[in-house]
């Protein structure tokens, strides 16, 4: 009230500001009360002590704008009436987003921001902190009900949950406050926002005393976030650390000088003066009964030395600030409506009102534009919808210096915990988003913060660490010759090539003794070239897997194979011709030359050749990266490109082996001492028996280990060869050489 006091006599004393016009004021006390408020508006409507409906009895004055009310509810009835008449209303406190509507308030204003901005600014409180779960009481009048609304919406909108949202029932002398503890005290949320007065908020926190409910950090909204009421020393254990927006407190230098001359003795038109007196000093005045007993005392008596500095620094300087403004935006829309120039004024052909007979909807264009900056704050005007710019300061509740507690530590208030890195949120059916489960990232992909929502896979060429917060390069894999397996293959090749080039040292050196020529010196000499090359073959399938690499090595591997297998067919098909030419009348003696053994190789190796011609021209082998077979590896392997072709040209080779196998079986008994049927019985028998294992084995392996497979295969079929029919032979060269004679080999034939 002192404001608005203030405030007309500092435009009164200002001789820029609506010179030669004097303002005045009429207070009227709405008591919180509906009916007071209609009454208070219709008796200024009427200008005399009682309310007249349509009538204006201002017979000296004219009535310029109302300020006020407080309470958004009692606003709104105002509004309502003053709208009909086209009178400007200036509020100083209620914040309903309903007195936004222009269609249903056209000429309400207010100098507080709607509650729209400021429930948005909350939810942007609550995601600043990190709050996903907090709890909601709001009053049942239309401040907390479209406070609620919006806030809850906002804060859903910003990924948080409303644990839950309870009702303070203003028409209940206890405002429904049992009830609203117990919901409190039950809650896991941390976290209470609560839309309400001071006056309403005050009973549940005595219930909540009542009920020792502490711990919870209290969201303010600017009808108590300042309030007086709520800083008793009771309080502290609950509202310590509460935090909130409070209307603006613009600087008012001169307001405190003046607040400070008040005294009753000077202000005998003040009724309220003495009352606050007596509440801000707890005495009564001489006048008054002073019978009151107090722990058992008299009362004290107001002396009227009493100094206000000392009680003056509690005053709510917000709601102060707030009324000032209103009274400086009505004063200078009547200064343009004084100053206006005929020819460009806001009416008709640029008409211009008169002051001293203007209508209120005259007024109330010039309002709707008023922009001036009042001799302590910021800028003043109003939007579209009678908003004025949104700003607000934000409090937070601590005690004083004689009471310090330091800084104070932001609680957590969430349903479930955070997420940490490497999980990724699991919404739980049948309950709020913000109560969810955590789960570790599928294997492949990645969270790198907290509470993520999505895991997001790695790069093909990259893998999730342990923890599965960041993507590492994943290492190749292929039968490198760094490797210990890679290396002892590649050694065991090689020595064992050498094997081949000795025993065919040993036979060109010996090739003159009975044992090399019974068993065809030339064809041996072919097919320990060819095991020299099974040997060295091996090689291509070690170390990194190159395109040409790829192109060649299978496609080598199967045609020295096939020349090999070739060669040991050729020598068991010799070994029978030659047997058998030896009977009386035998037909098979002009077969027994080299030609058939040479044509017996050109065309089993022929047929080879051909599989592998069609294999590089249709589909030929080529370099792979595989990522899905082993997680976290890159294997790096080279494609068959056509498995039938691959198989096929296996499988010629084990046919070829097979009818080796079968030949050298029937041609085990013939009679001779060098027989070389036997040893190609046992040889083939060893070479099948290796590939034969060779094909689950590889089907299973994976990555290097399945190449590895196939060296072991070659290497030990080329051994099964090798050591089944040279290495007896080798034996007796070297070591029995009583053995390698035309005698002992007659001898047998004898016997």
């Amino acid at each position: 009230m002192h404001s608005l006091i203030f405030a007309v006599e500092e435009i009164n004393s200002n001789p820029e500001l609506l010179p030669n016009i004097t303002l005045g004021y009429d207070v009227l006390d709405t008591c919180y009360t509906l009916r007071r408020a209609a009454q208070g508006t219709l008796s200024m409507l009427s200008g005399g002590t009682e309310s007249t409906p349509n009538y204006n009895c201002h017979q000296r004055t004219r009535l310029a704008g109302v300020v006020g009310d407080t309470a958004s509810t009692l606003s709104i009835l105002m509004a309502q009436i003053l709208g009909l008449y086209q009178y400007p209303q200036i509020s100083y406190f209620a914040t309903s987003p309903v007195l936004s509507d222009r269609n249903l308030f056209p000429s309400f204003f207010r100098t507080v921001p709607s509650d729209e901005f400021q429930m948005r600014g909350l939810a942007q409180l609550v995601s600043h902190f990190g709050w996903s779960w907090v709890g909601l009481l709001a009053n049942d009048n239309d401040y907390g009900q479209y406070g609620l609304q919006i806030v809850m919406q906002e804060i859903i909108n910003s990924g948080a949950c409303v644990a839950f949202t309870e009702t303070i029932l203003t028409g209940q002398p206890n405002r429904n406050a049992p009830r609203l503890a117990q919901v409190i005290k039950e809650s896991t949320a941390k976290v209470v926002i609560a839309i309400t007065g001071d006056s309403d908020l005050v009973i549940v926190l005595e219930e909540l005393l009542r009920q020792n409910v502490t711990g919870k950090i209290w969201i303010a909204t600017e009808a108590w976030a300042t309030a007086n009421l709520l800083s008793n020393e009771r309080f502290q254990g609950i509202l310590l650390g509460a935090i909130g927006f409070a209307i603006y407190s613009g600087q008012m230098p001169s307001f405190s000088d003046y607040l400070n001359s008040l005294h009753p003795s000077n202000d005998l038109y003040d009724p309220f003066i003495k009352e606050f007196w007596e509440q801000a000093y707890s005495c009564k005045w001489p006048s008054q009964k002073n019978v009151t007993l107090v722990d058992n005392a008299r009362e004290q008596t107001c002396t009227g030395n009493e100094r206000l500095e000392s009680v003056l620094t509690k005053v709510d300087r917000q709601v102060s600030s707030t009324v000032y403004t209103a009274v400086y935006a009505i004063a200078w829309a009547l200064h343009n409506l004084l100053n206006c120039t005929a020819g460009v004024g806001p009416f008709h052909h640029g008409a211009c009102a008169n002051i001293s007979s203007f209508h209120p909807w005259h007024l109330l264009q010039y309002i709707k534009k008023v922009n001036f900056k009042p001799p302590a704050g910021n800028r003043v005007f109003f939007d579209e919808r009678g908003n004025p710019p949104a700003i607000y300061d934000i409090v937070n509740w601590h005690l004083t210096s004689q009471g310090s507690l330091g800084q104070i530590t932001i609680p957590v208030s969430k349903c479930s915990p955070s997420c940490p890195s490497g999980f990724r949120k699991v919404i739980v059916p049948g309950k709020p988003p913000c109560c969810y489960e955590c789960a570790r990232c599928p294997q492949g992909q990645i969270s790198n913060q907290t509470d993520a929502l999505d895991c997001h896979p790695c790069s093909w060429d990259t893998w999730p660490n342990l923890q599965q917060d960041r993507c590492l390069p994943r290492p190749a894999e292929f039968l490198s010759y760094g490797d210990p397996l890679g290396y002892s293959l590649a050694a065991i090749s090689i020595l064992s090539s050498m094997i081949p080039l000795v025993i065919l040292g040993i036979f060109i050196h010996f090739k003159t003794t009975p044992i090399v020529k019974a068993n065809n010196y030339s064809l041996s000499c072919l097919l320990l070239l060819s095991l020299f090359l099974c040997f060295l073959c091996s090689l291509g399938f070690i170390g990194y897997p190159q395109p040409e690499k790829c192109l060649l090595r299978q496609v080598a591997f199967g045609m020295v194979f096939a020349l090999c297998i070739s060669c040991v067919l050729a020598k068991t098909i010799t070994v029978v011709i030659a047997f058998n030419a030896t009977k009386p009348g035998s037909r098979l003696r002009k077969w027994t030359g080299v030609k058939v053994s040479y044509c017996v190789i050109m065309l089993c190796a022929l047929i080879q050749i051909i599989d592998c011609a069609l294999w590089l021209i249709f589909s030929p082998p080529f370099h792979e990266v595989d990522t899905d077979t082993k997680p976290g590896v890159i294997i790096v392997n080279c494609n068959e490109g056509s498995p039938t072709a691959f198989w096929c040209m296996l499988g010629y080779l084990g046919l070829l082996a097979s009818i080796s196998f079968i030949v050298a079986f029937l041609a085990r008994r013939l009679p001779d001492s060098f027989n070389e049927a036997k040893l190609i019985t046992f040889s083939m028998l060893a070479f099948l028996s290796v590939w034969v294992s060779f094909i689950p084995a590889y089907l299973s392996a994976r990555g290097m280990y399945t190449v590895a497979m196939e060296v072991f295969a070659i290497l030990s079929s080329s051994w099964a060869v090798v050591g089944c029919i040279f290495v007896p032979k080798c034996y007796i060269i070297l070591l029995r050489p009583n053995l390698n004679s035309r005698e002992h080999l007659i001898g047998k034939r004898t016997v």
